[in-house]
């Protein structure tokens, strides 16, 4: 397909995205579903352009209006073409009707320093995010931080997955792919992953069908490691949605003990059930409950509570770099009063001498540390575990900072992820 018709389906797509309120990725599979005559070179051009549209926004917007061209669709996605000399103005103007001068200083602003008398200011043209996200960060990662962690939050995250070895070793599963044409190399962290070399529709694959891998980020493998089930454990994974977590820790379980997945949404837990089934697992029976209502059966009952709770996100925005744009300060004040809801709520489930574990996948403090310090004021019967003493088994101690778990993406090359360890007293 000629450029200047990519061009037009990218605008197309962009002004679809800004009127809708579904996330970017799923008004993308629409559009594409809808015209099924792009072939996969198009389909590649207008995703990763969309992308990069909603990854430098601010900086494609503050290059426009410096430029003195109007703002548009059109004019914002040439200007990402022509970020970090993406392409020349010789061969845009070449396709699409605009003139060179105006291509010129575009191209010329957009790829200018951005300078503010405030320095957060700079950083948040530069880097396109919002202030306040910045503030929240330096918290997180320092101030000196902020740069290299946006840089790669910008950046496309690596395909990871899963190995289920209830079914299969990684190193065997690494030979089978490589059977079916993919290249992987082992994940440098978690001892069940696998990165591929090169992008492809994983799902697929006849490994994928008979069940011998997961698509699972590296980071929320390492958490399974945290909750530390023995095999004929009782767990509860309180907040399973679609039941990764709680498929990584039947296979570390052994395919022994029982898992009781919980959630809200039956249809999350629907999509479990099927991958229950293609995986070989028999341990993870699945519960839908009612919110802020507690389940009696479960009363001081289990080995190990995994409360992976809902959060901003923000850990992800390589995944999802139009949650720059959704997440909002409110938002993160919402969501710390209902993360520590759950928490208090689903720590009741913990046994005597059982463990508690509570994550997400923020970058946010005050969904992390916060929350946990806020619950351990309010429950006295409940005492932080240092993360370092369980993950130092698979030589990774490493990752712990302190008395928490966190996972920088500039970092480690994983998402975003917080966690806190924590035990219930025998008392």
């Amino acid at each position: 397909m000629k450029l200047s018709s990519l061009i037009g389906h990218v605008t197309e797509l962009s002004y679809e995205i800004d009127r809708s309120e579904r996330p970017a990725d799923r008004v993308i599979d629409l559009f594409f579903r809808e015209r099924k005559y792009l072939g996969s070179k198009d389909r590649r051009f207008i995703s990763e352009t969309i992308y990069g549209m909603l990854r430098h926004r601010i900086r494609i917007e503050w290059g426009i209006a410096e430029s003195g061209v109007k703002d548009s669709p059109l004019f914002q996605c040439l200007a990402y073409l022509l970020l970090d000399h993406k392409m020349s103005t010789q061969q845009i103007s070449a396709e699409v009707n605009v003139t060179e001068e105006e291509l010129s200083a575009v191209e010329r602003h957009v790829n200018a320093e951005p300078a503010f008398p405030s320095e957060r200011a700079s950083l948040s043209v530069k880097y396109s995010f919002p202030e306040w996200m910045l503030k929240e960060w330096e918290n997180t990662a320092g101030y000196d931080q902020l740069g290299p962690l946006c840089t790669v939050l910008n950046t496309q995250a690596p395909m990871t997955m899963r190995v289920n070895t209830i079914k299969i070793s990684r190193e065997d599963c690494q030979r089978r792919l490589f059977d079916e044409g993919v290249e992987t190399e082992q994940t440098p962290l978690s001892p069940f992953g696998l990165n591929l070399k090169r992008r492809i529709n994983l799902f697929q694959l006849q490994s994928f069908k008979d069940g011998l891998f997961e698509v699972q980020d590296e980071g929320s493998q390492l958490l399974a490691l945290l909750v530390d089930p023995k095999p004929k454990s009782k767990v509860i994974d309180a907040c399973a949605g679609a039941g990764g977590k709680a498929l990584a820790l039947a296979a570390i379980m052994e395919n022994r003990g029982e898992i009781f997945a919980l959630d809200v949404h039956s249809f999350r837990l629907d999509e479990l059930q099927k991958r229950v089934r293609r995986g070989g697992v028999d341990t993870i029976r699945t519960t839908v409950i009612q919110e802020n209502v507690t389940v009696e059966k479960f009363l001081s009952s289990a080995d190990c509570v995994l409360i992976d709770a809902p959060c901003t996100g923000t850990g992800t925005i390589r995944r999802n770099p139009g949650m720059k744009w959704s997440v909002s300060e409110k938002m993160v004040t919402e969501l710390s009063e209902k993360q520590f809801s759950i928490l208090d709520l689903n720590s009741a489930y913990v046994k005597p001498g059982g463990r508690l574990v509570y994550a997400t996948c923020s970058l946010i403090q005050r969904e992390n540390q916060d929350v946990v310090d806020r619950f351990l004021a309010a429950h006295p019967e409940f005492e932080l575990v240092d993360p370092s003493t369980i993950l130092s088994r698979y030589d990774l101690a490493r990752v712990a900072r302190g008395k928490y778990f966190q996972l920088l993406p500039h970092q480690n090359n994983t998402d975003g992820f917080f966690a806190a360890v924590m035990k219930r007293k025998n008392v």
